[in-house]
């Protein structure tokens, strides 16, 4: 299969840096990515908003080095007022695409917010700005942590589809079978939005175990295991990590994904050295 065929998009993630050590590092990190010519880099949101400006200030950064930017916006603890607010200052500035989420909330708050759940947030942003916006939404391929069982999952990616995504970018996964499975099952119900498969490069095994139990991702036992005999071996942990997500990206890519999103921690290395492996 022709890995440059229409269509295909690659994208790379980052989160705000708090620091300016930290903006210069991701500064660094993007002019490497930068060269492998992505069709988009996305910039998360913090829990509850807790980003807002400093998510602002790296997408218009990335736009002035000549890049496309796709801002995270999350509902969660927001009021209509506040989103309806971040919406048109993303206007204003000119940006065209989103990636619309429910979000977390902020550790010690209860409160959900004025909106509960990502559809409604897509249907919130079509009907202040119809179709300004490119809206990507999540998808699971494992099931959001929170699902009650698979079907109501999938329901509710649907209902996020209808309400006005165009595309949609998963969560993380190191089971491709997972991600054909629910594209299947998404084409089965009559989604036809690209569903880009989400890829975590592995470089930390203790910070993966932390977020995959946080958000429900499997890392299969066999992975498992075998990066857990490698205890502080941090070579063999990264070498390992390459050869397993490179085998991912080539069996997703050649079964027909539409592309792939990094998530890169904002680190250049593990991404560029997998692309380069794959003969992007």
């Amino acid at each position: 299969m022709n890995v440059n065929a229409p269509r295909r998009e690659f994208s790379f993630e980052f989160f705000p840096p708090k620091t300016p050590e930290g903006m210069e590092k991701l500064r660094a990190t993007r002019r490497q990515l930068a060269q492998l010519g992505p069709t988009f880099f996305s910039v998360t949101y913090g829990a509850g908003g807790s980003t807002r400006e400093g998510t602002l200030a790296t997408v218009l950064e990335i736009r002035a080095e000549g890049q496309h930017a796709a801002p995270h916006v999350s509902c969660v603890a927001a009021t209509r007022e506040s989103l309806a607010e971040v919406i048109r200052e993303y206007k204003a500035h000119g940006i065209r695409h989103i990636v619309a989420l429910r979000g977390d909330l902020p550790s010690g708050l209860a409160v959900a917010g004025e909106l509960r759940y990502a559809s409604d947030l897509v249907r919130f942003i079509r009907g202040a700005t119809g179709d300004w916006f490119h809206i990507e939404v999540a998808a699971y391929p494992e099931y959001h942590p929170q699902a009650r069982k698979p079907d109501q999952d999938l329901a509710a990616f649907k209902t996020k589809v209808e309400a006005g995504a165009d595309g949609a970018i998963t969560q993380y996964f190191y089971n491709p079978d997972a991600y054909f499975h629910f594209v299947e099952r998404a084409q089965a119900v009559g989604i036809e939005i690209p569903i880009v498969p989400g890829i975590m490069p592995i470089n930390n095994f203790s910070q993966l175990a932390r977020f995959s139990d946080a958000c429900g991702a499997e890392i299969p036992r066999w992975m498992r295991l075998k990066l857990e005999g490698y205890g502080d071996d941090t070579a063999s942990i990264k070498a390992f990590g390459l050869d397993v997500v490179t085998d991912l990206c080539d069996r997703l890519l050649t079964g027909g994904a539409p592309g792939l999103h990094f998530y890169t921690l904002n680190q250049a290395g593990p991404t560029s050295t997998i692309w380069q492996r794959l003969g992007l």
